[in-house]
């Protein structure tokens, strides 16, 4: 090597040696920094005039440092303890800044960190106040009532001051969740569980329930290793800081600045339809396979002759839309028909979240519903589809344009129908061929259609003659009639108690409707003949 080349080799190794001098005396700096517990590493934002801090905290500090922001010493006498919610009176109202905790989703936010392992909680924003913000007699307030100085205090480690070390000193620093009171509720019960082994469940307002959530029901159930959930407390999750009050602001402007943040946030963060949440769901084994019927099946698919049959986001569907179903129906169908062989597809407790099914059980669910699609496809009411559009099939004769009234067009009528031959194949033991040649038939003598004449079946139980329109409240109802005309319903007392409310069902205001549409006695109104 000539000693020019030596010369640039040279340099280029006195340079590498720099730079990792140099990442060495960072990383030393930053260790003795971090070192301090009295100081969170950030990097500082500003967006519309509001300087933040992002940083990052373990689930441990979260829990144990940051307060419910009902917790605010200017909200103190609307402050419940018991609840740890604000009083809404006529004297709190233009102080509220927090919706009410709805401790219920307490145990099931502890039970999705410790049994989903790829859980996540998006970051939360908090608010750092200190004790002077609340005396109006502090030196930090200047005889206009305005602060000298903010509530944070920030250390800049770069030139630019993007990077720095925030000041969270627990001996005069307070901290509050703005936006992620229910993610804190989460982590503080996740503490107490692992703590003392169990979890009080709560009813919204905090009452106690009788259950509890305990460490051994997550081992039993969701195979949940012990080591695994003592070291959950020290995962990281996302904080950003901004200050009660900024200097130059007096008491009323910071308060209303707070409260108009809260408001953004939430107001920006619009929730998902169920229809959305059953498009993106990939641990509810009936939305996946909602998902799959709803783009393979040649009764639901696209196709470019002919009109979409879903509404992917809402839970309804329109008088006149051209659709056949939801996304939410079919998964409401998948549940009511495959929960009755597949219980273990729903949560332990309501609320909780399912556990996503083995692929194995999965592919024989999506078997299974889609053979009972394969049915439905053969029923009468559905062939028409074939050149009839929907809305003269759904619509009632009294609604414009008329229509034929079919309860097979309706989602709650296609739920209860998927319900009832769930009970009769899963339970009763009855084939879907048997099943569906007595369907057929039926379907043939009218019997799915025409709901708001007297002589179905369906008026009065999933038709409201008064209101004239679908009555959800009669699903139930629905559901029993017709797992007993296709024969699966023989006990006395249960047969008895279906007749009491078919007749029921049929009185509106002291008047019992007989299926002939005369005035009968309810005693008079029997159950139709099994198919």
């Amino acid at each position: 090597m000539d000693s020019k080349s030596q010369s640039k080799s040279n340099i280029y190794l006195q340079h590498l040696e720099a730079e990792d001098q140099n990442q060495q005396i960072l990383s030393t700096l930053l260790n003795k920094f971090l070192s301090n517990k009295d100081q969170i590493l950030v990097q500082q934002t500003k967006m519309g005039g509001i300087e933040a801090y992002v940083g990052s905290v373990t689930l441990e500090w979260f829990a144990n440092r940051v307060n419910f922001a009902s917790t605010l010493p200017l909200l103190q006498k609307q402050y419940n303890p018991e609840t740890e919610n604000i009083e809404i009176d006529a004297n709190s109202i233009d102080e509220v800044q927090q919706r009410s905790l709805d401790w219920s989703r307490q145990a099931a936010l502890v039970q999705y960190l410790a049994a989903r392992k790829n859980h996540k909680f998006p970051p939360v924003l908090v608010v750092i106040n200190q004790p002077w913000v609340d005396n109006p007699q502090a030196d930090e307030w200047d005889s206009e009532g305005r602060a000298k100085t903010s509530t944070t205090n920030f250390t800049p480690l770069d030139q630019n001051g993007n990077l720095g070390l925030l000041n969270v000193a627990e001996e005069n620093i307070n901290i509050y969740a703005l936006d992620g009171q229910h993610r804190l509720m989460g982590v503080q019960g996740l503490l107490e569980l692992i703590k003392i082994g169990k979890l009080r469940r709560y009813k919204k307002d905090k009452t106690p329930s009788d259950s509890l959530l305990l460490i051994s029901d997550l081992i039993d159930n969701y195979q949940v290793d012990i080591d695994y959930l003592y070291n959950l407390p020290q995962e990281k999750i996302g904080i950003e800081f901004i200050c009660a009050v900024n200097s130059g602001e007096n008491y009323t402007e910071a308060k209303r600045r707070i409260r108009s943040i809260f408001v953004h946030v939430n107001l920006m963060a619009a929730p998902l339809t169920k229809g959305q949440l059953t498009q993106l769901n990939e641990d509810d084994g009936f939305a996946i396979v909602a998902r799959k019927i709803a783009v393979k099946h040649p009764l639901l698919e696209n196709k470019d002759n002919r009109k979409p049959r879903i509404n992917w986001n809402s839970a309804t569907v329109a008088t006149n839309s051209t659709v056949l179903t939801t996304l939410q129906a079919l998964q409401d169908m998948a549940e009511r028909y495959l929960g009755q062989k597949f219980p273990n597809w729903k949560p332990l407790d309501k609320g909780l979240i399912p556990m996503r099914p083995e692929d194995e059980e999965l592919q024989e669910g999506i078997a299974d519903f889609t053979e009972l699609f394969d049915y439905l496809t053969t029923l009468p009411s559905y062939k028409i589809l074939e050149h009839e559009d929907t809305p003269v099939l759904r619509r009632f004769s009294s609604e414009k344009g008329g229509g034929e009234g079919n309860m097979l067009f309706r989602p709650v009528s296609q739920v209860a129908l998927a319900q009832a031959l769930g009970i009769l194949v899963f339970k009763k033991g009855l084939s879907l061929e048997t099943i569906f040649k007595k369907l057929r038939k039926f379907d043939r003598q009218g019997g799915f259609s025409g709901m708001e004449y007297p002589h179905s079946l369906w008026y009065g139980v999933l038709y409201d003659p008064n209101k004239k329109r679908v009555q959800v409240a009669g699903k139930d109802l629905a559901v029993k009639l017709l797992v007993y005309i296709l024969g699966g319903m023989s006990e006395q007392m249960e047969v008895a108690a279906l007749r009491k409310a078919l007749a029921d069902a049929r009185t509106m205001e002291d008047n019992t409707i007989g299926f002939d549409g005369k005035l009968v006695e309810p005693q008079d109104v029997g159950l139709p003949k099994i198919l």
